[in-house]
C-alpha cells in the first residue's frame, strides 16, 4: 500500500513539475506552440533598425515571402535603416510593406504626414500598417481612450484618403478591446499573439498573426531574434497587395 501511494506521489509531483516547466517555457518562448498552427500559411518577418545589413534573398531562400518594415514612428522620426531594406525588398522581389509606429504624444494628422513623406509612392507594396502598443511605461500610465481613438482616426483618415486604402492595424487583442473594438472593427488585423494560436481570440477575423517574437533566421545582423508572421489564408498575400 505505501509502495503504491509513493509511486502515485512520485507521479504527481513528475506530472506536476513537466506542468509548471512547460508553462514558463511557453511564457518565455523557449517552447513555441504556435509553430503547430502556422503550416501552408505565407510567412513574413517584420523588421526595423534592430535588424542590420538584411539580405532579402536569403530570407526569401528560408521560406519568407514578404516584410513589413518600419518606416517611421511619432511625427518625425524615420527609421534610419527604412530606404535601404525598402529598395532591397524590391530588387530581390520580396513583398514589402511600411509600417507605422504610433506616438500618443503627438498628433496624428502630423505623423500620417511623416509616415506618407518617408514612404512615398506604394506600386506594387503591400498596404500600409500602423503599430498599435503600449510600451512598459505606458501600460503603467495608459493614455485615455478617446485620445487614442482621436489621435488613429485622424491618422487613418489621412492615410486612407492618401493612399485609397483601409490600413492595418497591429495591436494584441487586450489593446484592441480597450481601444479599437468600437471605433476601427472594419480596418484589416494584424494581431500579436506569441503565446497560443490566434484563432482562439480573434477566430477568423484577422488579416496578419505575429506568431513569434524569437524566430532566428540566417541572413541579417543586430538582433539576433526576428519576428515572425503568417497572412491568413482566406486573405491570401495578393489580399494585401496595394491596388
Amino acid at each position: 500500500m505505501f509502495r503504491r501511494l509513493l509511486g502515485f506521489i512520485i507521479t504527481v509531483a513528475v506530472i506536476g513539475g513537466l506542468a509548471v516547466w512547460c508553462y514558463f517555457a511557453v511564457v518565455n518562448q523557449q517552447i513555441n506552440i504556435n509553430t503547430f498552427f502556422v503550416g501552408g500559411m505565407t510567412r513574413g518577418v517584420d523588421i526595423s533598425s534592430y535588424q542590420t545589413d538584411v539580405d532579402m534573398e536569403k530570407l526569401k531562400e528560408q521560406g519568407i515571402e514578404f516584410a513589413y518594415i518600419k518606416a517611421t514612428e511619432g511625427s518625425s522620426h524615420k527609421d534610419a535603416t527604412f530606404d535601404e531594406k525598402w529598395a532591397a525588398a524590391r530588387e530581390a522581389g520580396l513583398s514589402a510593406g511600411a509600417y507605422h509606429y504610433f506616438s500618443y504624444g503627438s498628433s496624428g494628422v502630423s505623423q500620417a504626414e511623416n509616415f506618407i513623406k518617408t514612404v512615398g509612392d506604394l506600386e506594387g507594396r503591400l498596404i500600409p500598417a500602423i503599430d498599435m502598443e503600449l510600451t512598459t511605461e505606458e501600460v503603467k500610465n495608459p493614455p485615455e481612450k478617446d485620445a487614442v481613438v482621436r489621435g488613429l482616426k485622424a491618422f487613418v483618415a489621412i492615410v486612407e484618403e492618401h493612399y485609397g486604402v483601409k490600413p492595418l492595424i497591429y495591436s494584441r487583442q487586450d489593446y484592441y478591446d480597450k481601444y479599437l473594438k468600437d471605433d476601427f472593427a472594419g480596418y484589416p488585423r494584424w494581431i500579436t499573439n506569441v503565446f497560443y494560436p490566434v484563432f482562439i481570440e480573434a477566430g477568423e477575423e484577422w488579416a496578419v498573426w505575429q506568431y513569434s517574437m524569437h524566430g532566428l533566421l540566417e541572413g541579417y545582423g543586430g538582433e539576433k531574434n526576428i519576428d515572425l508572421n503568417v497572412v491568413n489564408k482566406k486573405i491570401g498575400l495578393d489580399g494585401l497587395v496595394w491596388k
